[in-house]
């Protein structure tokens, strides 16, 4: 089933409304979903809105969150979310984080007491648009084991990394430091299809296609002991740095009812002319330089991170949403 985009819009506003969420909060959350859905990040866009749902139902999500703002200094500053719901809460985060920036050169902001807050590049690009350079970090639920450890601890902790590059089409590199991101296993595992090879183990160690049996054992790292390094370099910085849980304490938002997730996110943001004036000339001459070399057989063209994900927000802004039977299902339960 394909629904409008400003239909399925007004639906997901409406049911955060129902929900409890004030209007401006409710939008911030429906925004970011809907953008989930139209640069094709299924696992963080509408399948996720029953299990936000959930959670205030069951108060572990605040929907009238008192968000507290404690400046450190003009450039640093932490916030407080409230166990808010996460796009509220990095909504604030990369607003101050920009505007600090703007003042003075750079902006620091830790987030603790948060909650899953999408696609770290969707506010990535927020900075961007500013002209600034941003590195964002996050934790997750335990879905990774440490390189050597035979059980899960680290999130599948995503590093995101922005920067303007002189065109309309900005570098945004946001991935997670696992072989496949968990939103996508779940969305395979609610839909019965296979997961690819060699991304993860069932509990009994063994290499898995079967998305259901992959949520219940390991999710493997990006470059073996190099991606388990990477996991705990964002553990520390998103969690222990920032007052949020880390090592493996923050909970599963789809099956730990048991208490707030109470997430950390760290978003740093600083401007392009910081040591040199002409940045863009720069950033436009690397681009243009890896671009021009010479490419394997079959690939057109070198692409950076960012330019496939812009290429499909344009071309799904102008389509309807594809609506599953399970979300439609969702929808209808959230609904009424």
């Amino acid at each position: 089933m394909k629904t409008k985009n400003k239909k399925i819009q007004k639906i997901v506003f409406e049911i955060f409304k129902k929900n409890k969420l004030s209007s401006k909060h409710a939008k911030i959350a429906t925004d970011a979903i809907i953008n989930a859905e139209l640069v094709g990040a299924y696992g963080h866009g509408l399948s996720r809105l029953k299990m936000y749902c959930d959670r205030i139902k069951k108060k572990l999500i605040n929907p009238r969150p008192n968000i507290k703002i404690k400046k450190i200094s003009q450039s640093i500053s932490h916030v407080d979310a409230n166990n808010s719901i996460g796009f509220v809460a990095a909504d604030i985060a990369i607003k101050i984080a920009i505007k600090n920036a703007k003042k003075t050169g750079i902006g620091m902001v830790a987030v603790k007491n948060s909650g899953h807050y999408g696609l770290s590049g969707y506010y990535a690009e927020q900075a961007v648009k500013k002209n600034l350079i941003t590195m964002i970090y996050t934790s997750a639920p335990p879905a990774v084991a440490p390189f050597g450890a035979l059980k899960s601890l680290f999130g599948t902790n995503p590093i995101c990394f922005g920067t303007p590059t002189g065109s309309k089409i900005p570098f945004i590199l946001d991935t997670s430091i696992s072989m496949i991101n968990r939103g996508k296993i779940r969305v395979a595992a609610r839909n019965n299809l296979k997961i690819p090879k060699d991304v993860a183990l069932d509990k009994f160690g063994k290499p898995t296609t079967d998305a259901k049996k992959a949520l219940e054992g390991v999710q493997l790292p990006i470059a073996g002991f190099r991606g388990s390094g990477l996991a705990w370099m964002v553990d520390i910085l998103s969690g222990v740095l920032t007052g949020g849980n880390h090592a493996g304490k923050v909970k599963d938002p789809f099956d730990d009812f048991s208490g707030p997730q109470n997430i950390g996110h760290l978003f740093i943001t600083f401007k392009t002319n910081l040591f040199v004036n002409n940045f863009n000339k720069r950033i436009k001459d690397n681009i243009r330089t890896i671009k021009r070399l010479p490419k394997i057989k079959g690939i057109k063209e070198i692409m950076y991170p960012g330019q496939n994900k812009y290429k499909r927000l344009k071309m799904n802004s102008k389509k309807d949403i594809n609506i599953t039977e399970i979300i439609k299902k969702d929808l209808e339960i959230l609904k009424n």
